[in-house]
């Protein structure tokens, strides 16, 4: 069944007297291709920005609301759509939440200060489908995985663009702090924040280079502050709205709580073992543990000389592994899904590359090696690297600096340790407790 459109028409009328607009319309059109655009507007495209439809994918949170203001006041024809993603009672008015009940409602007033159209389109069984349904299995997995992912490149870059499209846009923007900016080759790439502490870079690598030309990403050069002034200054009523967070869908915070209800059984008890295969206690289930993990372990009573922490979850036999800090270090990972947005061609790196990569949204990238063999790809980092779960993204940048260029990346299959005690794998012969 096609989506419902829901449409308020709206009016309204406001001013500018921002700094910040020339400087943003330049960085979206760095590098022109060779022999020169002529006269494009602050899109890039070659004619009027009146004649440009754009539309503007509003969460209701003050950076897409600020994006459709801005391209209003430059002139666009803008038209915001907000996409219902959930409805999970207590999240409709979550601090911090986005996509539910209160947030439509702030997409729509939004659109009423500016007046531009507004449509309100019902995703919430695809987005069910292609985000929570794999994001449950995942988890149940013992893996970590990131739905963020899932969501901009299977919703907002794919489902949502092509809707974008059929309403006879020629862009659509959204208020992800990245840029977008022409290559050498006259093609749109992928680029790290301005500001890193606000860049979104590492959830937005699965976006493919097609659907790079159409995507625009107005804050990729601003910081949040500015943000917040500009939309002060527009009259903005979520100008002073709390950020949502990553995982948007969970109302509790308690992942193990959507995961139980969405995949019955996931939560098996079993064993928790030392790497060297003693056996130190029982867990409710892996569903409850994360890599890395310290605290809440409940093995206070073991007299260990060092902390330990989770190592490595086992679902297939419902055993969490812990060892120490030591063992957590992680020197070469498999990954599965890779999506190449740099230049060339995949192939093109095939003898090896070195790059940097990432592999939590809360790290920075770190100096390693991509090498593409027969049937998979791997990174070798250059220094062990802490923590590393199956699920997880590890995105490929040309630096570490600001406005860096994005590369792609791809999930983790398997994380292979640095610790010689993990390697020899012991704790795959360890003796279950008794019952």
């Amino acid at each position: 069944m096609e989506p419902e459109y829901r449409i308020a028409p709206v009016r309204g009328k406001w001013t500018l007297a921002g700094q910040l607009i020339e400087r943003w319309a330049t960085a979206m059109n760095e590098n022109p291709a060779p022999g020169g655009i002529e006269d494009p507007n602050s899109l890039g495209f070659k004619k009027p920005a009146a004649q440009t439809r754009v539309v503007v994918a509003m969460s209701g949170g003050v950076d897409s609301s600020v994006v459709a203001a801005l391209l209003k006041e430059q002139g666009y024809d803008v038209i915001g759509v907000t996409l219902q993603l959930y409805d999970h009672g207590a999240a409709v008015h979550r601090k911090g939440s986005c996509c539910a009940g209160q947030d439509i409602h702030d997409a729509r007033l939004t659109a009423a200060r500016l007046g531009i159209p507004h449509y309100v389109l019902d995703y919430e069984e695809r987005f069910k489908r292609k985000v929570i349904s794999p994001f449950a299995q995942s988890y149940a997995a013992g893996q970590t995985p990131i739905p963020c992912v899932a969501c901009n490149n299977e919703i907002k870059f794919a489902d949502l663009l092509e809707t974008a499209q059929d309403l006879g846009a020629a862009a659509l923007a959204t208020g992800h702090y990245v840029s977008s900016r022409l290559d050498a080759s006259g093609h749109r790439a992928l680029y790290r924040a301005h500001d890193l502490s606000r860049d979104q870079s590492y959830f937005l690598f699965a976006t493919t280079k097609a659907h790079l030309q159409l995507l625009r990403f107005p804050l990729g050069d601003m910081e949040k502050a500015q943000v917040r002034a500009l939309a002060r200054r527009f009259g903005l009523p979520v100008a002073d709205k709390a950020d949502s967070q990553d995982i948007c869908f969970v109302p509790t915070g308690r992942y193990s709580d959507l995961i139980e209800r969405l995949t019955p059984g996931a939560a098996l008890p079993g064993d928790i073992v030392h790497i060297d295969g003693r056996v130190l206690g029982r867990h409710p289930g892996v569903i409850h543990y994360t890599v890395g993990q310290r605290r809440g372990l409940g093995l206070g009573g073991f007299g260990a000389s060092a902390p330990l922490f989770v190592v490595k979850l086992d679902a297939a036999r419902a055993r969490v592994i812990v060892g120490p800090r030591e063992a957590l270090a992680t020197r070469r990972v498999r990954l599965r899904a890779l999506n190449w947005i740099g230049p060339g061609t995949l192939e093109d790196h095939a003898k090896g590359e070195e790059l940097y990569v990432q592999i939590r949204s809360s790290r920075p990238p770190v100096q390693a090696l991509l090498c593409i063999g027969q049937g998979e790809a791997a990174v070798e980092f250059a220094a062990a690297e802490d923590a590393v779960s199956p699920g997880q993204a590890c995105v490929f940048y040309a630096s570490d600096r600001p406005r860096a260029r994005v590369l792609g990346g791809g999930f983790i299959i398997s994380a292979e340790p640095a610790c010689a005690a993990v390697a020899e794998n012991n704790y795959a012969r360890a003796e279950p407790l008794p019952l």
